[in-house]
């Protein structure tokens, strides 16, 4: 599914089931708890923390990618709410981030010197 579909796929959803949009801001409270629960996630898959209850590695992903997938769906949310085309934006995002890299390679050659 394209970026686009999903933006109007996620707005028929909350237009038709969720009858509505939260406010923004709750919008965006709600994006800041479920980006609290991937931490989690990877505090306990990566870092120190353990799992209360054991989970297989299978489950820890499967977990993961819910969590994820709920704050692309928050997001989305939040885009849609406030004019937002996505796929435009991360397009955009991109070539910024292409363009500095390209700075950063041409400051490097201005040194002459080897670079990796």
């Amino acid at each position: 599914m394209e970026i686009k579909e999903y933006q109007s796929s996620v707005d028929a959803w909350i237009k038709t089931v969720g009858v509505r949009y939260f406010s923004e801001l709750t919008n965006m409270a709600i994006l800041t708890e479920e980006v609290g629960e991937v931490a989690r996630l990877i505090s306990r898959m990566y870092g120190d923390q353990s799992f209360k209850a054991p989970l297989t590695p299978e489950e820890q992903k499967e977990k993961l990618a819910d969590e994820l997938a709920d704050v692309i769906w928050v997001t989305t949310c939040l885009a849609n709410q406030t004019g937002i085309d996505l796929q435009s934006a991360i397009d955009k995002n991109m070539v910024k981030k292409l363009s500095e890299i390209l700075k950063d390679i041409k400051k490097m050659k201005s040194y002459n010197k080897p670079f990796i």
